[in-house]
This record gives structure tokens, C-alpha cells and sequence, in this order.
């Protein structure tokens, strides 16, 4: 008798672990995943050590080993979003930054200053330049590029810490169908210059 009862009780164990496993696995691949932010590019929104969720659903339910095909379209990324998505160079790689230009629009920077459609863009009051120093588009599309149309299905993305980050300007477009979601909140922040965590930054909605 207690051979069977401690029997069913290790059933019921397993199966409620096999059960939590397909749930997790459920909600990371559909739902919400978490990241970590290992680099400075999207400083000052974003800090080394931050981490964060990022909402899987909201460009549509993505089917696993299908190369990005979309079972639910909802929307595309916008103008101004926070995505993750797969390195275009080495797609075991994810990347973070954001959307400044989508399919169909037209691209240009001069002097640091961006023009999309035509139109100066301004406000961006996450943009952060470093360096006084302007480069050429001969030594560096950094600060200087010359006019671009994004294809369709592409987005054109940038750091928010522009004078530091490689992106779009760097390396060219991303995929649609390489984006994983839209980053919308830091869950924890640690700081390893200072041993400690940035209690301020947790909760912080991200825009």
C-alpha cells in the first residue's frame, strides 16, 4: 500500500513538473519572453544589466522552425518601437533596437540630423549624441547617409545611444520575419560596477 502511494505521489509530482515545463515553454515561445541587455547601445532608455519582457504576440503569433511564418497577423512593428529581433549577420544573435523607418519609407541622415519621407525627424527625446565630432558618409555612415528607400517586409532600426551602435546604418535591414516582439518593461536591473541593483528602474515602462 504505501509502495503505491508514494508510486502515485511520484506520478503526480512528474506530471505536474512535465505540466509546468510545456506551460513555460508555451508562454516564452507565444507569449513573453525575457532578455538581457549586454551592451551600452540603447543608452540611456536602456542600461547594461537591465532586464527585460518582451511581448511576443503583439506583430502576430510566429509558428516555431517555420522561418518566421505568421499564424495570427496583428500588426507591424511601428515607427519609434523597441524590437528584438534576430542579428541579420548571425541570426544565433539577438539585437535591440529601435524602429526608425519602415517598408515603403525613405531614409536619409545628414549631420546627425535624420529625414524620414523627406521630413526632419524630431522629438525623439531618447536620442542621445555623445560626440560633438561629424563624420563624413566617405569615412562613416554614422552621421551622414545618403538617401535610402527601405524595402518592403524591412525595417530600418537604430540605438538610441547614436553615436555608439551598430546598426541599420552599419549592416542594412531587418527582416519582419526576424523580429521575436516588442520590449515593454524592465523586470530587474543590476549594476556590476556597483555591486548592486537599481531598484529605481524596476517596473520602468518602455518607450
Amino acid at each position: 500500500m504505501a509502495g503505491k502511494k508514494a508510486k502515485s505521489s511520484l506520478r503526480e509530482n512528474t506530471e505536474a513538473i512535465i505540466i509546468a515545463i510545456v506551460i513555460a515553454m508555451f508562454i516564452r515561445t507565444f507569449l513573453v519572453q525575457a532578455f538581457k541587455i549586454p551592451s551600452g547601445s540603447m543608452l540611456e532608455t536602456l542600461q547594461i544589466g537591465d532586464q527585460i519582457l518582451v511581448n511576443k504576440f503583439i506583430y502576430g503569433v510566429k509558428i516555431p522552425f517555420t522561418d518566421g511564418k505568421t499564424l495570427i497577423p496583428v500588426k507591424n512593428p511601428e515607427k519609434g518601437d523597441i524590437v528584438v529581433f534576430e542579428y541579420p549577420e548571425d541570426p544565433s544573435k539577438d539585437f535591440i533596437k529601435r524602429v526608425i523607418a519602415g517598408g515603403g519609407d525613405t531614409l536619409e541622415i545628414i549631420d546627425k540630423k535624420i529625414y524620414v519621407n523627406d521630413n526632419l525627424v524630431e522629438g525623439e527625446k531618447y536620442a542621445v549624441y555623445k560626440s560633438s565630432k561629424i563624420y563624413s558618409a566617405m569615412v562613416s555612415p554614422r552621421d551622414n547617409l545618403r538617401k535610402i528607400r527601405v524595402p518592403e517586409n524591412k525595417l530600418f532600426v537604430m540605438g538610441d545611444n547614436r553615436d555608439n551602435s551598430h546598426d541599420s546604418r552599419f549592416w542594412g535591414f531587418v527582416d519582419l520575419k526576424a523580429v521575436k516582439g516588442e520590449a515593454f518593461i524592465i523586470y530587474w536591473s543590476w549594476n556590476k560596477n556597483k555591486f548592486g541593483v537599481r531598484w529605481n528602474r524596476i517596473g520602468d515602462l518602455l518607450i
